[in-house]
């Protein structure tokens, strides 16, 4: 009987740290999120570039490809990879303020990786393994750079410590936008891209011309507007969805142009 107690409460204390470790430790976007940002980008590319992608990644698409960045974090060997998916960005900054944070930042972060990857793949000198994981990289970090919580605060891990109940279950704001508010819509990646593939000519215009520095500062706008709408331990539910699906939806789809602008030029 003992032991029975011992091993139950064991269990017990195993299942709170898992509870208590996960939200912390949420992946940028969930897999739908990334693959609904391949699959639109699948829709912008040049002739040249669907090219080099087929060399580069032969038939696996942008959408397979883009959790890659994802699922070899559980190879310890790429452990050096951990802060390449966020850029820090503390609040009350103005559009130059963000650019001047962004030069000022040397440590990696997912601002200053995305050239570094698309310097690899222009340089004609890279080996094919060399060009693969830069394409794989290029794809997921763009992903992460339009989710707004990716370029949030470093005191509360971009989100990770503002506890939230998401239709009754214990989250994280974090969380909510990596894959809660995504998964609340119940459509496969293909069905949600297709869903909000309609861009004005506008939209299209305007971020086909944006620089990077643009799409960050775009996302920290975004983070600021989440921010200011969130108390801790607030419950979100159906009213949350009804203020924020717009958002989530136009940060998916600037993030496959942002993705297929990237990708036409290094192919140019």
């Amino acid at each position: 009987m003992k032991n029975y107690t011992v091993t139950k409460v064991g269990k017990a204390l195993l299942i709170l740290a898992l509870v208590v470790y996960l939200p912390l430790n949420a992946a940028a976007w969930g897999m739908l999120g990334h693959r609904i940002v391949g699959q639109i980008a699948e829709g912008y590319l040049s002739n040249k570039a669907k090219k080099g992608i087929k060399d580069v990644l032969g038939n696996e698409s942008l959408a397979m490809a883009s959790n890659w960045g994802d699922f070899i974090k559980s190879d310890p060997a790429y452990d050096y990879l951990y802060n390449w998916h966020f850029v820090n960005l503390p609040a009350g900054l103005d559009k130059q303020g963000v650019f001047d944070q962004l030069d000022k930042e040397t440590s990696p972060n997912v601002y200053n990786k995305i050239p570094e990857m698309a310097a690899v793949l222009k340089n004609r000198q890279s080996t094919a393994e060399e060009k693969r994981l830069a394409m794989r990289l290029l794809i997921h970090l763009v992903g992460d750079l339009n989710q707004p919580m990716h370029t949030a605060r470093k005191e509360d891990l971009g989100g990770n410590k503002v506890f939230v109940t998401w239709f009754g279950e214990k989250s994280n704001l974090h969380r909510v936008w990596d894959e809660g508010l995504i998964e609340y819509q119940q459509l496969s990646y293909t069905e949600y891209a297709n869903a909000i593939n309609y861009p004005s000519n506008d939209q299209l215009n305007s971020w086909r011309n944006n620089s990077l520095k643009d799409f960050v500062y775009g996302s920290y706008q975004a983070c600021n507007r989440i921010y200011a709408d969130i108390k801790p331990e607030e419950r979100l539910s159906y009213k949350y969805n009804f203020e924020f699906v717009g958002l989530l939806n136009e940060q998916l789809l600037k993030g496959g142009i942002c993705l297929a602008n990237m990708l036409n030029d290094i192919y140019k």
